[in-house]
């Protein structure tokens, strides 16, 4: 095959060896796990801890797939709450008690036995103590509380009549302080919300130049496709989609690679470049995937191209679907959520009868053989693909988005790019405009076959595959 013969220019051998050196687990592919996770479409629920003790048992590989195993839906390390806070934030927030604590100290103080000590110095730092974790509303909320506190004491010890010059000395140098704090805290918040402005546009547009827009029409289907970025800074997605229309029908994939940043988006480069390559050569879908599979072999075995804990513990979910003009959808699944199909009003989920692991883990299974599983879709019928930032959602009540009513709700008389943008407006609400992970979604309709015409003939079928690279075996 066409891939077979790329994959001889590249010595990947070393790669493969490292990873193969780790380990295996034996009897195959347990699949049980997977299929009760997608029951209902909702990540399972794991009881805390359980498998915690198995996985520093394993090598760091390993203990990844057991993760994949038992919460397929969810990354490793991700929180299980919306909107969670890493561990680098609690500095942070613990920054922003700082000048609280200062305030109710100085309170305390000033209403004990030790009211002699002047303490209009230390209250007068904690404007600018605010200013620099909290923006100028927060500054000048620190700055009444200290006038308070300052009035306050100075009433309650009767100070205004023997100390008057003191307080008022006290009253001048926190309102010197906390002018200034406020124009300094507005002119930093202002520059770091540019410079962010400016790093998220290059990364929207570096990952427009990758993720392009799916076409209207694609030979028997219509087309339509979507991606929300997550409030996640500057950094950019591991979310990949594509539709391609071909001589064996319209193709599609969704992926969804592990972590974020340029890491990220160097893999959904290499994968969906493999992909838009070999989708118009390679005869089987099983053989698409393979591409890819080598594809990011190949990368990976570059020196300085990933980080040691990419090349660890990375790993690419990817889907593939195949609609050919006849009334069926082909698919291949390595580890992704199943697709759905909207049927006359009915939700179905086209679950793989076996379960295959994502690209990057296929070292740590025996046996794998990756198979096309064939599902009816007929005229009228929805295809939906999408990452698992859908159902994944959850709102302030930790509820998971209910993506299968969601479309069941919606009505049958809209378009695909209507169709998504309801689905769009629901997850909004669902999660009150706080998505904490990237959502990419392709939704395909069937359409008659009068109206169908794919537009390739059989002897375009023909000329495409007498133009694929040959492999040597061929020669």
């Amino acid at each position: 095959m066409v891939c077979d013969a790329l994959a001889r220019t590249v010595d990947v051998a070393p790669m493969v060896a490292a990873l193969c050196g780790l380990g295996r687990p034996r009897g195959g592919w347990d699949g049980t796990a997977r299929a009760d996770a997608f029951t209902g479409l909702r990540p399972p629920v794991r009881e805390p801890g359980a498998d915690r003790g198995v996985e520093r048992s394993l090598p760091a590989r390993q203990a990844v797939l057991m993760r994949f195993r038992l919460r397929p839906c969810l990354r490793p390390g991700a929180s299980t709450r919306p909107g969670a806070v890493g561990h680098s934030g609690v500095p942070f927030r613990l920054g922003q008690c700082v000048p609280f604590a200062i305030v109710l100290a100085v309170l305390a103080i000033e209403l004990s036995p030790a009211h002699d000590l002047v303490t209009g110095p230390v209250i007068a730092t904690t404007p600018a103590l605010a200013a620099l974790t909290m923006g100028p509303m927060g500054t000048l909320t620190t700055a009444v509380l200290a006038a308070g506190v300052n009035a306050a004491s100075a009433t309650y010890n009767r100070s205004w009549g023997t100390l008057t010059q003191l307080i008022f000395g006290n009253f001048l140098a926190l309102f010197v302080v906390s002018v200034a704090s406020v124009v300094l805290s507005n002119a930093m918040r202002t520059r770091r919300q540019g410079e962010l402005d400016q790093v998220r546009r290059i990364a929207v547009a570096a990952q427009e130049v990758v993720l392009r827009p799916v076409p209207e029409r694609l030979g028997p289907v219509r087309a339509a496709s979507l991606c929300l970025a997550a409030g996640t800074g500057a950094l950019v997605g591991g979310d990949l989609y594509e539709a391609v229309r071909t001589p064996y029908g319209v193709r599609l994939i969704v992926g969804d690679v592990r972590g974020k940043g340029l890491s990220a988006m160097r893999a959904v480069a290499v994968t969906l470049g493999a992909f838009r390559v070999s989708v118009h050569y390679e005869d089987e879908l099983t053989e698409v995937m393979h591409c890819c599979e080598a594809a990011l072999r190949r990368e990976a075995a570059v020196p300085g191209t990933y980080s040691q804990e990419v090349l660890t513990e990375g790993f690419v979910t990817a889907l593939m679907a195949q609609v050919p003009d006849e009334q069926v959808v082909l698919v291949v699944n390595r580890g992704h959520p199943p697709p759905l199909v909207l049927h006359r009003g009915s939700v179905q989920a086209l679950m793989p009868a076996t379960p295959l692991p994502p690209l990057g883990l296929e070292d740590l299974v025996d046996g794998l053989t990756a198979k096309v599983e064939s599902y009816p879709f007929v005229r009228g019928d929805r295809l939906l693909l999408y990452t698992d930032g859908v159902i994944e959602a959850r709102n302030r009540d930790n509820d998971f988005f209910p993506l299968p009513q969601t479309m069941e709700g919606i009505r049958a008389s809209t378009t695909p790019r209507e169709f998504l943008e309801e689905l769009h407006q629901a997850l909004i609400r669902h999660t009150g405009d706080r998505l904490t992970d990237d959502v990419a979604m392709i939704l395909v309709d069937r359409l008659d076959e009068d109206t169908a015409g794919s537009g390739y003939t059989s002897g375009t079928a023909r000329t495409a595959r007498s133009t694929r690279p040959m492999s040597s075996a061929e020669r």
